[in-house]
C-alpha cells in the first residue's frame, strides 16, 4: 500500500479537471490519497472531484484549503464556516474522510488550519490583492487569529502513538522556513497568509515524522528538526516550473 499526496488541484481550470478525470481507475485501488486542499471554490465541482477520487483510491483523506471555503460577496450564502460545514457534509457523502485514519502501524492525521499572521503582518498591497479578504466571510469582528484558533481546536486529540508511524497533513504551511530559499524577495509579501506556527506545534505534539502541506504552489521537500515536510501542489495551469503536475508517493508499506 502506498500513501500518495497532492494539493491545490484547482479544477476550476478545465485542463486541471481533465487531468483528474484522466487518472487511472486501476493503478491506485490499494492506495491512500492525501488531498491537501484547494480543490475548487465551487461546491458542485468539489463533489465531482471527491467522487472521481473515491472511485480511484482505496481511501481519500482531505482537508479544505482557502479556495474551498470561498463564499463571495453574497451574504445569503452564509459565511465561510457555513461553507466549511457544507464541505464536511459532502465529503462524507462522497466517501472522503476528514478524520484521522489508521491501519496497522500507519497513522495519518489531517490538520485543519488557517493563517494567523505569525509569519508577518500583511501590508496594504496584500490586503488589497489577496482574494481571501474578499471571497471569505467570517463572523463579525473576527480576525485571522480567531479563525485559525477555531480550526486548530477542531483537530484530533494531540498525542503521539508509540506503535505507529504518524503522517500529518494540512493545507496551510506549519512553518515559514519550509519555503525555498530561492523564492524571489518580490514574492515574500505573501508570507503572512501562508500559514501558522501553531500548526507545527500540533504536528510535533502528534509525533509526526512526515508532514504534507499545500497552499504555496512551490513543490518542495525539506527536513527540519527531525520532520520531513513535503509540498506537491498541482497548481495553476501556468505554473509548470514550480509544480510537478503529478501524484507523488510519500510513504509505502
Amino acid at each position: 500500500m502506498r500513501v500518495m499526496a497532492v494539493s491545490d488541484l484547482h479544477i476550476d481550470y478545465p485542463e486541471n479537471l481533465d487531468w483528474l478525470r484522466g487518472l487511472s481507475l486501476l493503478d491506485h485501488r490499494d492506495d491512500v490519497l492525501i488531498l491537501a486542499g484547494d480543490v475548487s471554490g465551487s461546491l458542485p465541482l468539489l463533489v465531482h472531484a471527491f467522487e472521481l477520487l473515491a472511485a480511484r483510491f482505496r481511501v481519500v483523506l482531505f482537508v479544505p484549503g482557502n479556495h474551498d471555503l470561498w463564499v463571495g460577496p453574497d451574504a445569503s450564502l452564509g459565511d465561510s464556516f457555513a461553507k466549511f460545514r457544507d464541505v464536511v457534509r459532502v465529503a462524507g457523502e462522497s466517501g472522503v474522510s476528514m478524520r484521522e485514519w489508521r491501519e496497522g502501524a500507519l497513522r495519518v492525521v489531517p490538520l485543519l488550519g488557517w493563517y494567523d499572521f505569525s509569519f508577518g503582518q500583511p501590508d496594504e498591497r496584500l490586503r488589497t490583492s489577496w482574494a481571501d479578504f474578499h471571497a471569505c466571510r467570517w463572523p463579525e469582528g473576527w480576525d485571522e487569529w480567531e479563525v485559525t484558533s477555531t480550526f486548530l481546536r477542531l483537530n484530533t486529540p494531540l498525542h503521539p502513538v508509540a506503535d505507529a508511524v504518524t503522517l500529518t497533513f494540512s493545507h496551510f504551511l506549519p512553518r515559514i522556513d519550509v519555503m525555498s530559499e530561492r523564492i524571489p524577495a518580490v514574492y515574500r509579501f505573501l508570507d503572512p497568509v501562508l500559514g501558522a506556527r501553531r500548526l507545527d506545534e500540533q504536528v510535533r505534539a502528534l509525533g509526526g515524522s512526515l508532514h504534507v502541506y499545500g497552499h504555496s504552489h512551490v513543490n518542495q521537500r525539506k527536513e527540519l528538526d527531525g520532520v520531513t515536510y513535503v509540498n506537491n501542489a498541482f497548481g495553476y495551469p501556468r505554473e509548470r516550473r514550480i509544480a510537478r503536475k503529478q501524484l507523488i508517493c510519500v510513504h509505502e508499506t
